[in-house]
């Protein structure tokens, strides 16, 4: 997907929203992306071309994710004082000095070891909200090992093991506080807006697409039962009709593990209910 053009003087502190919404609410789990030599691991064989978005206009949801009634000391405690912020094209050294200070964990580090972070969030997001998994975006961590499968005669099971080569990963991704990382979306909203519009969005679209992003993590099933797959070339399949028709961001947090997908799905209500909610009400 090509990247927008420049903004002028675009300048507010929420790539740290951006980027780590893209990271944090999901998309730390769709490590297949970037490992070629992985084929076997292809169980949601994704077309290339999944990762180009039809922008229909009917698919665009809406929403209004309330303003914040002021900016809690939290976030003051995080950036430590209020720097000068830089412009949206030179924005990438003070993101990713902010997102240091959210996590020691250092993977997180080598995800944003990339350039246009801001611009590369909202196309993320858009690509989430559609249950889209756009690889080329952020190049996150492959799974750890191989993946693998048994056989039980002519029936392929997947090997429950597998789910344990994810764990590196949810642990960064669950190190991040996602109170916090509302608290910067509101605080630097007016960027955010400003980086969807180059995609042709609206404020409301924008906050449509970031609440059915997280909408598409909550709404993934829980699969504890052994998974039953099939392979009639070289991509693995889900043998139940049910999880072979789910999203493409579903079906990889299914293949992340049952115990995987309850905690990504926790943090997903965590900031869905600290967007919802910025003044911190009961």
């Amino acid at each position: 997907m090509t990247a927008p053009r420049a903004s002028n003087n675009a300048s507010k502190f929420i790539l740290v929203l951006g980027t780590l919404a893209s990271i944090i609410i999901v998309g730390g789990i769709l490590y297949q992306a970037q490992n070629a030599s992985l084929v076997d691991e292809e169980i949601l064989a994704i077309p290339e071309q999944a990762s180009v978005m039809e922008m229909t206009e009917p698919m665009v949801p809406e929403a209004s994710i309330p303003d914040s009634v002021s900016v809690v000391t939290d976030v003051d405690d995080v950036i430590q004082s209020k720097p000068r912020l830089p412009s949206l094209d030179d924005s990438d050294p003070f993101v990713r000095k902010r997102v240091s200070l959210m996590s020691s964990k250092e993977n997180l580090h080598s995800w944003l070891a990339t350039d246009d972070l801001l611009r590369r969030t909202a196309s993320y997001l858009d690509g989430l909200a559609r249950g889209v998994i756009l690889t080329k975006i952020f190049p996150l961590s492959p799974a750890e090992g191989k993946f693998t499968t048994h056989r039980d005669g002519e029936v392929i099971w997947l090997n429950a093991g597998n789910y344990e080569r994810y764990n590196s990963t949810i642990l960064i991704l669950t190190s991040i506080d996602m109170k916090l990382m509302a608290q910067m979306f509101h605080f630097s909203r007016p960027l955010i807006e400003r980086a969807f519009s180059e995609l042709g969005y609206q404020p409301r679209q924008m906050d449509g697409i970031i609440l059915t992003a997280l909408e598409q993590i909550l709404l993934a099933p829980i699969i504890v039962e052994p998974i039953r797959l099939t392979r009639e070339s070289v991509a693995y399949k889900f043998a139940d009709p049910e999880l072979e028709s789910l999203s493409p961001l579903q079906k990889q947090l299914v293949r992340s593990g049952p115990e995987n997908t309850r905690r990504i799905q926790q943090q997903a209500l965590l900031l869905k209910n600290a967007l919802l909610n910025p003044a911190g009400e009961n």
